[in-house]
């Protein structure tokens, strides 16, 4: 506007100020004072000023704890010109009791931290400069003073939580600590913090519901849910994919405004693996606002039915019955500053990579944030989504139970549209939970009764949120409303299977269950050489050291690592191939699981396994280091989640091995096979030629073979190439490994720098048998294969692509391993 000579700008207030960025952070005892970036943890904070150690070095968990226990205090101002109107704060993942201040006027109490938060602010502001104010309480101390109300004592899992009575808060329960998490109790906030202006009406939820009908068309109904504080009319739009259409909508309080797209020709989403990923654009748009989201077009059922081994557990996606290959995820970083959408991405793109098509996100976590689950939607990856409880017993009062439900509704309605989410899980473990702790096995009637109506809540507001929702009521669980023992019991149900691990079984034992679908099963390694050297310093490189120790969270695991070297292998030489073996037996425990128990299909229609990732770097059952490194079981499981994979498995008696062929794809596969024996010295002596043919989502025997025919001194070895451009090898040792006299295997190294990509073709040839050959640098970054096998004279390409650009014509300084060299001084 132009006053005579004199330009005069007129300032608005925006509808919508993001408060994200730089806070004053400070002890509510006053005593420390620095700056804290939002969404981010306090401890994070508090390490980049300095003010406290690295928590992942070396013992420093310990000299961190004390943060946990202090009330703190995040502070900003921001301004205002003009303040009518209706004014709300939009927050979520405020973790977890916190108080809100708006220039001095309490806005809001907080205390569930997988809940949104949205209170009128309006009386509060003022033109001008405004403060707003987050007081957080000590998680541990409001965890005691809540048991502390409780009706009666409520147990929690002493053994993965040091810090006490996380369970009596709605937060992360692997915060106060995990068999595999660093215990510090962490507090911040990790989402949305924004001032927004409301208009005529905002958005609260948009959830889509679809019905595939016979003729092969889809109708998608979408549901804007809308609030306003008072009565107007709202123009809403719904677009799909271009298909545009406006309702004006009268509104008033909440209003739900319906509209139902009919798609008579959809592309339809599939799991990865098993066709497209097709994905179509959603938005719902108000005047100031527009909510987005992609859809895909599939239908999903869990197949439950009764059959003469008890009732089958397995999921059909559009028609067809999908075996589920996948690992449980835990949160990408223990602190949240830490993680980032880009790291969270490696780690999915690796459960790709490795032929998964399932992620279970674990009920001891977080539901995670939106681009986690866009990307299972991209990326074909089936979610199993537990509610957030886990391994302990909850309360069932009134105020637990009214916040839990609300919980419940918002998540659902956030996530449901998402067409990777495969089923709703109502716990993690709380059945079994109920034998774990004196006080529920003297009084099991009580903390049942409990349970249940934890349970029930949790089921009633997940279809009161979405109608017609795949529920199942706990993990493991033999079936709706059992409360037996479905660790064990393998006829129904899913299975969490632990007897290899926590009872010391040997890894044959995983043959002697018959599970219909495993949701968790594990076996341990450490962390790979080049993660450790990033909390351990060379004094610590040790086993028994006390940084060592305290990088192991399960209470005799190194132990259990150090006896099944004993069971099978010949000990490491040192340090660096103890951490190079560990990795190899874990990945062959988990071969051995999943070998057999894919063998079964269909009687077994899934394994996942314990676990993906890591949240800082311990010694875990993770087959993805800290940071994203594949372990040398990860390149295992490549391989054996191939959709066409060929696996030798002994008979109960061990007179005979028989080659299962195990087919996931559409089609009619053939697979040419061939069988030989390789000697110590890595001479491949030639047994047999196969042929073999299976039909879609099936497994056969291809061959079998007498033990006889594997002279003492030699072991089982195979070749194999499928009709659809897949293929692979394997070995087998009909006894230990710790048994063959192998010889030295002669390796032969060259490598060099390709300009174009960036990369590096590493050439190994090995002069004699070279079992298990590991490549391993400092430098980051993934191998095309790794932990293979050579026979005598024969060689292997390996391209390496480092993780950031290399400086030209540096080469990365490799190490290689094989079981031999491990095993011996020469």
């Amino acid at each position: 506007m132009q006053i005579g000579n004199e330009i005069v700008t007129q300032q608005t207030t925006p509808s919508s100020i993001d408060l994200s960025g730089s806070w004053q952070l400070t002890s509510v005892d006053g005593e420390i004072k620095s700056t804290i970036t939002l969404p981010g943890d306090v401890h994070t904070a508090l390490h980049r000023a300095g003010l406290i150690p690295d928590p992942y070095f070396g013992r420093n968990e310990e000299k961190v704890q004390w943060v946990a226990q202090r009330e703190w205090a995040v502070e900003r101002s921001f301004t205002l010109q003009e303040v009518e109107g209706d004014w709300y704060l939009d927050i979520d993942y405020l973790d977890t009791v916190g108080s809100v201040y708006i220039n001095g006027f309490l806005a809001l109490e907080a205390d569930n931290s997988f809940r949104r938060y949205r209170p009128d602010v309006s009386s509060m502001l003022k033109s001008g400069d405004n403060v707003i104010r987050i007081v957080f309480a000590s998680n541990p101390g409001v965890g005691a003073e809540r048991q502390k109300q409780q009706p009666f004592y409520v147990p929690y899992s002493t053994g993965n939580s040091p810090i006490p009575d996380g369970n009596m808060l709605r937060k992360p329960q692997c915060h106060f600590g995990w068999d595999w998490n660093i215990a510090i109790a962490p507090l911040g906030l990790y989402g949305t913090i924004a001032l927004k202006k409301l208009e005529t009406a905002r958005i609260e939820h948009v959830v889509t519901r679809q019905v595939h009908n016979n003729d092969g068309s889809v109708d998608l109904t979408v549901t804007a849910s809308l609030f306003a504080k008072h009565a107007g009319v709202a123009q809403v739009y719904f677009d799909l994919d271009g298909e545009r259409v406006r309702l004006d909508v009268g509104v008033k309080g909440e209003t739900d405004v319906n509209y139902l797209f009919h798609i008579d020709e959809p592309r339809l989403w599939w799991p990865s693996g098993s066709g497209e990923q097709a994905l179509y654009t959603l938005s719902v748009e108000l005047s100031d606002e527009v909510v987005t989201k992609q859809i895909g077009l599939r239908a999903i059922d869990l197949i439950t039915t009764p059959d003469a081994s008890g009732a089958r557990f397995a999921f059909k996606v559009n028609g067809r019955e999908i075996f589920c290959r996948g690992a449980n995820w835990i949160p990408a970083d223990a602190l949240y500053s830490l993680s980032s959408p880009e790291k969270t991405e490696d780690l999915l793109q690796s459960a790709k990579a490795a032929n998964m098509n399932m992620i279970r996100v674990w009920g001891g976590g977080f539901y995670e944030q939106d681009y986690f689950y866009d990307l299972c939607d991209r990326l074909g990856l089936l979610v199993w989504q537990d509610f957030m409880f886990a391994c302990n017993l909850y309360p069932s009062t009134e105020d637990f139970l009214g916040n839990v439900a609300i919980e419940v509704d918002y998540q659902v309605r956030r996530l449901s549209s998402h067409p990777s989410i495969a089923l709703w899980c109502g716990d993690n473990e709380l059945v079994g939970a109920l034998t774990w702790f004196e006080e529920s096995r003297k009084d099991r009637d009580r903390y049942l009764v409990s349970y249940d109506r934890l349970n029930r809540t949790i089921e009633q507001a997940v279809k009161k949120a979405l109608p017609g929702a795949l529920w199942w009521p706990s993990s493991p669980a033999s079936g709706y409303l059992d409360f037996g023992d479905a660790w064990h019991a393998d006829g129904s149900g899913d299975m969490h299977y632990w007897s290899v691990w926590h009872e010391n079984k040997s890894f044959d034992n995983y043959r002697s269950v018959r599970p219909r679908f495993c949701s968790e099963f594990g076996f341990q390694s450490y962390t790979s050489l080049p993660v450790i050297r990033t909390y351990a310093e060379e004094k610590d490189m040790n086993i028994a050291s006390p940084v060592m120790e305290l990088h192991q969270k399960n209470a005799g695991g190194n132990e259990r690592i150090a006896g099944t070297m004993f069971r099978y292998f010949r000990f490491p030489k040192d340090f660096p191939n103890f951490v190079y073996l560990s990795q190899i037996q874990q990945g062959l425990a988990i071969k051995t699981a999943v070998e057999y128990w894919r063998s079964l299909k269909p009687h077994c229609m899934g394994t996942i396994y314990w676990q993906l990732n890591d949240t800082w770097p311990v010694a875990s059952w993770s087959s993805l280091d800290y940071g994203g490194r594949w372990k040398a079981m990860h390149y295992l499981v490549k391989r054996f989640f191939q959709p066409v994979a060929v696996a030798a498995i002994p008979s109960e008696d061990g007179k005979k091995i028989r080659f299962s062929l195990v087919n996931d794809t559409l089609a009619d596969v053939s697979v040419d096979l061939s069988i030989s024996v390789l000697t110590m010295k890595g001479e491949r002596k030639h047994l047999k030629d196969v042929q073999a043919v299976c039909s879609p989502d099936a497994a056969v025997t291809a061959a079998t073979i007498d033990v006889s025919d594997i002279a003492e001194g030699t072991l089982l070895a195979w070749r194999f190439t499928v009709s659809n451009g897949m293929g692979g090898e394997g070995h087998h040792v009909n006894g230990t490994y710790k048994a063959l006299e192998l010889a030295p295997a002669g390796l032969m190294v060259t490598h060099e720098y390709v300009e174009a990509s960036g990369a590096i073709d590493i050439n190994v040839t090995a002069k004699g048998l070279a079992l298990f050959v590991m490549i391993e640098s400092e430098t980051d970054g993934k191998y095309s294969d790794n932990a293979f096998d050579l026979a005598a004279g024969e060689s292997r390409r390996i391209t390496f692509t480092p993780a950031h650009q290399l400086e030209r014509g540096k080469l990365p300084d490799f190490r290689f391993y094989d079981l031999h060299s491990c095993q011996s001084a020469d």
